[in-house]
Order: structure tokens, then C-alpha cells, then sequence
């Protein structure tokens, strides 16, 4: 690694102290900055030619460098020839103008080493391209070793060489005398330019017709420098010492052999004896042998056998060569066009950039990138012209590399980027937008390429929109996701909500769909989602469009919509849009095949949730169970699965209420029971096991009294005798409150708490017992309502009506025989079991009437009625006419139950005074 670095130091140390030793103290330097060697021409390749830049502009130039070291061997006098016949060349070049001359940038500076003049970039001679490599830098460089001439560009320069010489013959009136390939150079963009004026002669005549051309004799004792090249020198200038414009055309005529011929010429000349060489080559050019010309092409052989005859005036003139077919090459006329567009119209450019790109693929790419390219990006400066170059441009763009696009068209891209009219600039940037965003740098991209897109989504076209937002989608993986989500995406929203053009606002969501997938989930669903909501317009395209984002959100992978936000925003939305009545069927059928997708994900995911909430929840129980140290609160009071509707609604089902059937008897909780409960459920129990041993009573026959009022004094202790009987048959419990005016009289002792008072809209408030078996007794009267309620740990003792009854039980009309003695013996004796069977008058019961007619009457004694052997009975809430939704209902046919008639008021009146 060491030797590697010593030996680069040595190469740039020694390549810096030839240029410094060449070009110190030259005044080029003050104003140029010198780089490094690449190629050498001019006569006998005396010049190096060195890359350089100027200091003030940066512009790129070649720098000429003639070294006087060179000619330290030679006398003084033979230097100051030399020397004079350089200066000469030079200076003749530089006051000459034509595309096909070599451009003098900085004119001839004289130091005391060297020689300096510059000129536009130069890439080598024709004598370097062709092999002779004298005074080339050590090793060759390799573009020149390496380089290898095209048919065109063979073709196209050969052509400018001829309108070079025609530009000297008729325009100058001066004849060249040293056309050869160390004369020739190869400009950066591969033009073919004429230099080596050192030995050029200008007519002595020039207004006359015919031109006169004073030629100098040739002398070999001077020195080559101070000489012509032989070699390429027309016959009659050494051997008559004449010369004309055809002398420069049979230049030409050996350097289109060369250039095809490896760089050798047709004779070889002997230049010690150049007077000999000369005679017995005469013999081979008067006696052409068609193997001298095989390797030039068929259709030039002709012409270029024209040209070496010896003879002048058969050879072609520069003009006419300029016209040969051998020129009219599609590429090679491409070439020329482009070197005379400066002479066209607009119109007549536009044809031709029309046509190019049907060209450009049949030429190479080194003609296309550094002899096209450059005539293409000057027309940048004239708008009119960049909207049929750039396609161009670009085209040739494509087959660059990422470096040579960078360094030949990017720089001249960069303005044009920024070009907002014509419209068609930018059309043809969104076309080839993946062009750009994969060979541009990422800060170009940043600072040139994406500001146009935005302009062009915020344009007021209506065709670049739809454009811009087609396209977009199509290199938007290109774009960096900052840029993207900060910048593009709030232009495509405001876009699509701004506009008044349907195009562009379907346009714009189907865009957004597409470019989804770049995106993270929460940035769609923070801000694409909610911004659905905010569109004001309801087509069917545009609801279709609104619907796709819907769907590839929801059905996309990487993204997804969460079940709540389905909940609440998504699918309300959905369902609000799916209903509009601009849809057709399978636009419909299309919203409501994404609803239920929506549906059933929304129903699978919470399921599963609640499920495993479920299974936490039962492991968190049996921890609390097997935990003796756990409270047990917590699980007393946690309701059970099966029970949260009956908890919500009240202990009766709604069922119940409605059949006026009693409460289903509560299964008792399973959870651990304290001791009290347990002792008060064991007494419960077995009082209840002895009623259903008991036999029922036997009704007993009492003889009616003499008088009136011994029978009620009978009666009076016959009745409570009764319910003395009645009283033996109650279950145990705590002692009964006494009986208060005004309130519900219990005849059994209750086992738990009264119930609160229940208004029935005409007397105080009664009380219900929830245990035990309570019976109503108040003097007769209108408004009397008493009853009876059973509970969960007492026998159900049935009900006044005749609907179904508790489960287990039998419907069967209640014996009421026991109360017959409760009668007078004055009328007559009716069973209270067939008064049960009689019908009761409507509106016997005033209280009854008020909540409408057909409603099941009860007089005070239906309401006091007293179950007897387990038979069902009608009290507590469902008993009360305030409680019972049948007396809220609509008329219906009465039920059949226990009936009675006026009679029994009258009696019941008489009975209690």
C-alpha cells in the first residue's frame, strides 16, 4: 500500500513540474488555471494540449502549450524559424472565424520557456486517434487508446473538413498547405476542426477571377518544423512548386485514406530524399491500383481516386465534395442540421426535433451524448423550443448513466424544472417523472423535481391535474415517505376538495388508494379516514372512490382498520352513503358486500376479546375461591350471566306480568350461606313440609239463629272461630305487628320486611308483606282493596284469577264452602262455590270503572280472598290494578274465575254493620 502511494505522489509531483516548468511565468496563466496533459497536435505534434479552466468564469478550455525545450538542439537562427512559423499559425487561426476552424479562446502569450494560447475544450488530434502518440503523456491516457471512430463520425467529419477548406477556398481565398491529421482536431463534442496555418497562403489576387497563389520552394535543409508534412502534400507543390485550392483537395483525398487505412497515407516519402520519393511514387498515383483504395468504402472509392490524381484539375473542389452521397448518411446530415440551426426558424427547428427521436436510437452514443446533447440543451434558453427538445433530452437521458446524467444533464435540467409556461414543459416532466426520480440525486429531487409536482397537482388545468395525479401513483415508491406525507398528500386532499371538476376529484381518490400503501397505518387512519367525511359531493364515482380507500384500508395488510374505529366512524359512514339514491344496484350491492366484510371482522375481533376477558375472569374466580383468606363479597354481589336482564327489569319477567302469573321461586345461591340463613331456611323448609302434610278443612254446617241479633252475634263468633282455625295453620315466625286503621291487617305472621306502601288512589297508603300470607279486612266500602303476597319461601297459595298458575300446580276453582254459615237464614242459602260461577255485573266495583270498561271487577271480599290448600292466589304487585298491565290493555273478553253477585254486598254489608 505504501509503494502504491509513493508511487502515486511520484506521478503527480512530476506531472505538476512538467506543467509548472512548461507554463511558469507564461501570462496565460494569470487568467487561466492549467490541468493536466491529455493530448498533442499541431505540426509534427509540437503542441501539448493541456485541460485548463478559466479563472474568472469556470469555463472549461484547452490549453496549447509549445515547449522551447523541444528545439534546444537546433541553432539559434533555426529556433527563431521555428519559433516564427508557430507564431505565424497561431495567429493566423486565431484571426480567423468559421465552425469548422479551431476557436481561439485566449490568443498567443510568449514566455521564455514556452508558447501558450487557448482554445475552446479539445478532446485530441485526428493523429492521436489514429495511433501516433508522440508527445502524449506517459502512460496513454485510455479514452485515447481506447478510442474508436464511428461510420458517422468518420463520415460527418470528413464532411467538415471539406466545408472547412471550402469555407478557406471561396471564402478566404487562402489554400491551407498543410492539411493533415496532427492539423486536425477533435473538439469535446467530436467535431472535426482545422488548425496549422503555419504554412497557409493567401491568394495574390483575391479580386481577380482566377486566383494566383505564390508557393514556396521546398528546402530540406530547414527543419521539420519549419516544413510541411510530405507525406500529404499534393504532387505539383515539390516537383512544379505551384500550388491552388485542388493542392489542399489532394490532402484531403490522402487523409480520407488515412482515417480509413489505420492512419497510414497513400506513400510512404522518404523525407532525406524527397525529390526521389516523389518521382517514382507519380508512376503508382498515375497508375492507380484498385488494392491501394480496397479498405475505403464502395461508395467513396471513386471520389477519393478523383481526388489523389495528379492531375489538378480533376479533382473535386471542396464544394462538391461537400455534396457527394458518401455525406448524405441520415446521421451524418442529422449532424450538419444540427450545425446550421442557428440559421433556422422556430418553425423549421420544431420539424426537426419532431423527427429526432426516430434518429437518435440509429446512432451511437457517444455522437448522441457529446455531439447532440450539447446542441440540444442550448435551445433552453428559447421557451418556444423546450417543449420539443426536452422529449429529447429525456430520451437521451434514458440511455445514460447515472453519472454521465448527472454531470452532461442535470445541470441543464435544473432551470427548466423551475419553467411553469408552456404548459407542455410540464407535461412531459410527469411523463417521465420515474426517469427523473431514479437518476436524479435525492437533494435534486428535494429542491427541483418534487416542487414541480406540487405546483402541477395545485395547477389551474385541469388536463395537468388529471395527469399529474395519474401518474403519480406510478413512481410514488420513489418518493420519500417526509415528502410524501408533509407535502404531496395535503396537495391531493386539497385538490380533490377545492375543485369543481369530477374528473379531478376522482382522480384525486384513486390516487390516494393507490398510494396507500406507502403510507402507515395511523397517518391514514388520523388523516386520509377523516378526510372521506369532509367531501362534499355525492356522484357515484366519487362515492365508489370514497368506498376503494375504505376497502383497501381495510383489507390492506400493513394497514387495517381498528374494530372501534369501524364502530363509530367508518361504518356509520358507509351506511350513510350506501343509502344514496344515486347509486345503481351493483354499486349498492358493492357498499354492502364491505359493510358486511367490516361487520364480521368488527364481530370475530370483539368476540374474541370478550371471550378472553371471559376466560381472565374465571381463572381471577377460582383464585378467589380456593383463597380462603379472599372476601366473599365480591362474589355475593357479582351477578350471574343468566340473571343481569331480571336484575335490570325487576325479579318478575315481563311474561309473568303480562299472564298475571306469581314469580318463579328463586334457585338459591350456590355461594357459601351464613349460619342465619341457613337455620331461617331450615324452619322454612319444614314449615313448608308440614302444610303439605295437613288435610284441607272440611266445611262446617252452622244453624241459623232465631233473631237478628243473636245471628250476628252468631256470626261475629263464628268468624273468628274461623280464623282462629286459620290462625293454627300459619307458619312460625317473629311476632306480627298489630293491625292499624287504614292498612292491610295480616292474618299470618310475616317472616320479612313490609313492603312499602302502595296507594291505590282512594284509601292510605297499605302495606305488603313479602312473607307469610296477608289478608285485607276493612268495612265495606267502595274503594276497599286488600291482598295477599307470596314469596320464595312460602307455598303459593294461588290467585282470585283463573290464569295459569306456578309451575307443578293445578288450575281448580277455590272451595269456598267453609264461609256458607257466614249467611243469614232469612234468604236464600247460596253456595259461595256457585256464586263463583255466576257472572259479576260490569262496574259493580266503582274504582274498577275508572280505567275502562270490560276490565275484570273485584268487590272488597275478591280482593280479600283467601287461598285455601295451595291453591294459586293473585297478590302483592301483581294483584294491584296500579301493577298489573291488564288493566292497562285494551278490551278483551273476561276471563272466567270466581264471580259474585249484588247480593253478597248486601249481605257482607249487613254482616260488618
Amino acid at each position: 500500500m505504501e509503494s502504491m502511494l509513493n508511487k502515486l505522489k511520484s506521478t503527480v509531483t512530476k506531472v505538476t513540474a512538467d506543467v509548472t516548468s512548461a507554463v511558469m511565468g507564461n501570462p496565460v496563466t494569470r487568467e487561466f488555471e492549467v490541468g493536466r496533459h491529455i493530448a498533442s497536435g499541431g505540426p509534427g505534434l509540437c503542441w501539448r494540449i493541456y485541460n485548463g479552466t478559466k479563472k474568472s468564469t469556470k469555463q472549461e478550455v484547452a490549453v496549447f502549450v509549445f515547449d522551447k525545450k523541444m528545439i534546444d538542439k537546433y541553432q539559434k537562427f533555426e529556433k527563431d524559424q521555428i519559433i516564427d512559423s508557430l507564431k505565424k499559425g497561431v495567429q493566423q487561426l486565431t484571426r480567423l472565424r468559421h465552425p469548422r476552424l479551431l476557436t481561439v479562446q485566449h490568443p498567443l502569450e510568449e514566455s521564455r520557456d514556452c508558447l501558450a494560447f487557448c482554445t475552446e475544450p479539445v478532446f485530441a488530434s485526428l493523429a492521436n486517434v489514429l495511433g501516433q502518440w508522440d508527445n502524449l503523456p506517459s502512460p496513454v491516457p485510455n479514452d485515447i487508446k481506447e478510442y474508436k471512430l464511428y461510420d458517422v463520425e468518420t463520415k460527418y467529419g470528413l464532411l467538415q473538413i471539406s466545408e472547412g477548406l471550402s469555407f478557406l477556398h471561396s471564402g478566404v481565398k487562402m489554400v491551407h498547405g498543410n492539411l493533415c491529421p496532427e492539423n486536425i482536431i477533435l473538439n469535446k463534442s467530436g467535431a472535426w476542426k482545422i488548425m496549422g496555418f503555419d504554412f497557409s497562403i493567401s491568394s495574390s489576387n483575391p479580386s481577380d477571377a482566377e486566383l494566383k497563389y505564390t508557393c514556396r520552394e521546398w528546402e530540406p535543409n530547414l527543419p521539420p518544423l519549419c516544413l510541411p508534412n510530405p507525406e500529404y502534400l499534393a504532387p505539383e507543390y515539390i516537383l512544379s512548386v505551384s500550388c491552388d485550392a485542388a493542392s489542399d483537395m489532394y490532402s484531403l483525398g490522402v487523409v480520407m485514406h488515412a482515417v480509413f487505412n489505420e492512419g497510414k497515407p497513400v506513400i510512404q516519402v522518404n523525407k532525406h530524399d524527397i525529390f526521389k520519393s516523389f518521382s517514382r511514387q507519380l508512376d503508382r498515383l498515375s497508375s492507380m491500383n484498385p488494392a491501394l483504395l480496397s479498405k475505403l468504402p464502395e461508395e467513396v472509392r471513386e471520389h477519393v481516386k478523383m481526388l489523389l490524381s495528379i492531375s489538378p484539375t480533376v479533382r473535386p473542389d471542396a464544394d462538391q465534395m461537400t455534396k457527394i452521397p458518401f455525406f448524405g448518411d441520415v446521421g451524418a446530415v442529422t449532424l450538419q442540421y444540427f450545425d446550421t440551426l442557428f440559421q433556422r426558424d422556430n418553425l423549421q427547428k420544431s420539424q426537426f426535433y419532431k423527427g429526432l427521436p426516430k434518429v437518435l436510437p440509429k446512432l451511437p452514443k457517444r455522437v448522441v451524448v457529446y455531439r447532440i446533447l450539447p446542441a440540444l440543451t442550448s435551445e433552453f434558453v428559447n421557451p418556444d423550443m423546450v417543449p420539443f427538445v426536452l422529449p429529447n433530452v429525456l430520451l437521451i437521458a434514458e440511455e445514460c448513466t447515472k453519472e454521465e446524467y448527472v454531470r452532461l444533464i442535470l445541470p441543464d435540467l435544473t432551470p427548466v424544472f423551475k419553467q411553469q409556461e408552456p404548459l407542455q414543459i410540464l407535461l412531459i416532466f410527469l411523463q417521465k417523472m420515474d426517469l427523473l426520480l431514479t437518476k436524479t440525486p435525492p437533494d435534486d429531487i428535494k429542491n427541483s423535481v418534487l416542487p414541480m409536482v406540487y405546483r402541477a397537482v395545485e395547477a389551474s388545468s385541469v388536463q395537468i391535474q388529471e395527469l399529474c395525479l395519474n401518474i403519480i401513483p406510478t413512481f410514488a415508491n420513489l418518493i420519500d415517505y417526509p415528502s410524501m406525507k408533509n407535502s404531496l398528500i395535503p396537495r391531493i386532499k386539497s385538490a380533490c376538495l377545492q375543485t369543481s371538476s369530477l374528473a379531478v376529484r376522482v382522480n384525486s381518490l384513486v390516487c390516494m388508494g393507490k398510494i396507500l400503501e406507502y403510507l402507515d397505518k395511523w397517518y391514514v387512519i388520523d388523516e386520509i379516514l377523516p378526510f372521506l367525511q369532509q367531501i362534499p359531493s355525492r356522484e357515484p364515482a366519487v362515492l365508489m372512490g370514497i368506498l376503494g380507500i375504505y376497502k383497501c384500508t381495510f383489507a390492506h395488510k400493513k394497514l387495517g382498520i381498528p374494530k372501534e374505529h369501524l364502530a363509530t366512524k367508518s361504518l356509520p359512514h358507509l351506511v350513510s352513503l350506501s343509502i344514496d339514491n344515486n347509486l345503481n344496484l351493483n354499486q349498492f350491492n358493492s357498499f354492502m358486500m364491505v359493510i358486511r366484510d367490516m361487520l364480521n371482522r368488527m364481530e370475530a375481533e370483539h368476540k374474541t376479546k370478550l371471550e378472553q376477558l371471559h376466560i381472565m375472569q374465571e381463572q381471577q374466580r377460582s383464585l378467589n375461591i380456593t383463597n380462603p383468606g379472599s372476601s366473599t363479597e365480591e362474589i355475593k354481589n357479582t351477578p350471574s350471566s343468566g340473571n343481569q336482564i331480571d336484575d335490570i327489569f325487576g325479579s318478575t319477567s315481563v311474561k309473568g306480568k303480562e299472564n298475571g302469573s306469581a314469580a318463579t321461586p328463586s334457585q338459591p345461591s350456590r355461594v357459601s350461606l351464613t349460619l342465619e340463613e341457613k337455620q331461617r331456611l331450615a324452619k322454612e323448609q319444614e314449615q313448608a313440609a308440614k302444610l303439605r302434610s295437613q288435610q284441607p278443612l272440611a266445611p262446617q254446617t252452622i244453624k241459623p239463629a232465631a233473631s237478628s241479633s243473636s245471628q250476628t252475634k252468631d256470626l261475629t263468633s263464628s268468624l273468628l272461630n274461623s280464623m282462629t282455625s286459620l290462625n293454627s295453620l300459619s307458619l312460625a315466625g317473629p311476632v306480627r305487628p298489630p293491625p292499624v286503621q287504614g292498612t292491610t291487617m295480616s292474618a299470618f305472621p310475616s317472616s320479612g320486611p313490609m313492603v312499602g306502601p302502595v296507594s291505590n288512589g282512594f284509601n292510605p297508603g297499605m302495606g305488603f308483606q313479602t312473607g307469610g300470607i296477608g289478608m285485607g279486612m276493612r268495612p265495606s266500602g267502595p274503594g276497599l282493596y286488600g291482598g295477599m303476597a307470596s314469596t320464595t319461601s312460602t307455598p303459593n297459595f294461588g290467585a282470585l284469577t283463573q290464569n295459569q298458575g306456578p309451575s307443578g300446580l293445578t288450575n281448580r276453582a277455590p272451595n269456598m264452602s267453609a264461609l256458607d254459615s257466614l249467611f243469614t237464614p232469612n234468604k236464600p242459602k247460596v253456595p259461595l262455590n256457585q256464586i263463583g260461577a255466576q257472572a259479576a255485573p260490569a262496574g259493580s266495583t266503582p274504582w274498577v270503572s275508572q280505567f275502562g270498561p270490560g276490565q275484570n271487577a273485584q268487590t272488597p271480599m275478591q280482593g280479600g280472598a283467601v287461598g285455601m290448600g295451595g291453591m294459586p292466589s293473585g297478590f302483592g304487585m301483581q294483584a294491584n290494578p296500579f301493577f298489573s298491565p291488564q288493566n292497562f290493555s285494551q278490551p278483551a273478553a273476561a276471563p272466567s274465575g270466581v264471580k259474585q253477585s249484588a247480593s253478597v254486598n248486601n249481605d257482607l254489608q249487613d254482616l260488618f254493620g
